[in-house]
């Protein structure tokens, strides 16, 4: 399994939270998407992550990723 870890500055609420969880994880290769609101994190899981596919999908949902 691989990690990835990003700031989503944006993010401040559940809706925030569940844009992000639903666009990310619906990505090929994505096994788990957690978010800790407080610190703005993203972290995700999974095999043969695609950093750029993963930043698109947090995009496609309305936020940028640090």
């Amino acid at each position: 399994m691989e990690r990835l870890e990003l700031t989503v500055p944006g993010m401040h609420c559940a809706h925030c939270e569940r844009a992000v969880v639903e666009e990310v994880s619906a990505l090929e290769g994505v096994a788990s998407v957690s978010i800790d609101l407080e610190t703005k994190r993203v972290d995700v899981t999974g095999t043969q992550l695609d950093a750029a596919a993963i930043r698109a999908a947090i995009e496609e949902a309305g936020y940028q990723a640090a």
